[in-house]
């Protein structure tokens, strides 16, 4: 048998498995925002948060890909814009190249998102259940399915469509998938507020998910 032959088969076998060349086969798409903006729920909206995804991502390394914030809005009288209509259409994988998930059926219905997998811009990962403090409340206003809600309620989901550090509320996710008997990933239950305080006080630190769009 040749050597060579051999020994270049079994360098080809570790390449295709070693990690680093996983990520690089499969760009980074999602992440979730390693520190909130410090100001609670007002994000400067959807254009604020786009651009803060857009800034921690290319901080990290990631560039030309067109960020977007899973998030949410509220109108009268009718559906507000949704968070899946944001995104893009997948396949996204998080900084260590693991599939989060292909399309966006997917994702809304059996997301490969755990603590283990949901982590931040730098592959580190997110605080949870069990941690101190616990962190793992992170801002969708949205529905499971990852529609706005329809139409306008009484209650505020979106922190005034993520404008607000005040008065309001805003419905998160878990990304550890734990805490309350609810597993959602994207629409767990509502902030007890839209300040800083109030958002660690259910949990958050009001942290975001963030997807390549393009």
């Amino acid at each position: 048998m040749n050597v060579t032959r051999v020994l270049a088969s079994a360098g080809m076998v570790f390449l295709m498995s070693s990690p680093l060349l996983a990520a690089e086969d499969h760009p980074m798409g999602f992440f979730i925002t390693s520190v909130g903006m410090g100001q609670g729920a007002n994000l400067g909206g959807l254009e604020g948060a786009d651009a803060y995804c857009t800034k921690l991502a290319e901080a990290a390394g990631s560039s030309g890909r067109t960020w977007r914030a899973y998030l949410s809005t509220q109108a009268e009288g009718k559906r507000g814009i949704s968070a899946r209509n944001r995104i893009g259409i997948g396949p996204w994988y998080n900084a260590n190249g693991v599939l989060i998930a292909s399309d966006l059926d997917e994702l809304h219905l059996n997301p490969n998102i755990v603590m283990r997998t949901a982590l931040d811009e730098n592959g580190n990962r997110v605080k949870g259940r069990g941690d101190s403090p616990n962190e793992h409340d992170i801002l969708t206003g949205s529905m499971a399915d990852g529609t706005a809600y329809f139409p306008r309620e009484e209650n505020d989901r979106t922190c005034s469509n993520w404008t607000s550090s005040g008065e309001g509320s805003a419905t998160v996710g878990h990304h550890d998938r734990h805490g309350g008997g609810n597993t959602s990933w994207n629409s767990a239950h509502n902030s007890r507020g839209c300040s800083q305080e109030n958002l660690q006080g259910t949990g958050g630190a009001g942290l975001l998910y963030c997807f390549a769009a393009d």
